[in-house]
């Protein structure tokens, strides 16, 4: 498999972007974990509800909005990854300012274009 994905603000409705993305990676052999308010399961991929301190996380892709990403700041850093990827609508400039820090790479950019175009 391929490097560990963190879908942060995983939501278990089909139509959410977050949802989509999940599937995507999952098709596109990424493995695959999640974060989310709700507990459930998207394909074998099971959203987690309390935080769980991965050791392997290559990329976390927000889907949460910035009023919302504040309290988990220290967690994601926390994480190591080696990017962080601010879908449209999670754009943060207080959380880049934290992650240049801390030397982790971030990008504005939709998980789903990226997968589309084979420049995941």
């Amino acid at each position: 498999m391929s490097k560990k994905t963190l879908v942060f603000g995983a939501s278990l409705k089909e139509t959410r972007y977050s949802y989509l993305a999940i599937q995507k990676l999952l098709k596109h052999k990424q493995e695959v974990v999640a974060y989310g308010l709700r507990q459930g399961k998207i394909s074998d991929v099971a959203i987690d509800t309390e935080l769980k301190l991965h050791t392997d996380i290559d990329t976390i892709t927000l889907y949460m909005n910035p009023a919302r990403q504040k309290e988990y700041y220290e967690y994601l850093i926390s994480l190591k990854p080696n990017r962080v990827l601010f879908n449209p609508g999670t754009e943060n400039p207080e959380f880049y300012e934290l992650l240049k820090q801390d030397n982790i790479v971030f990008e504005q950019v939709c998980t789903l274009v990226l997968l589309s175009t084979n420049q995941y």
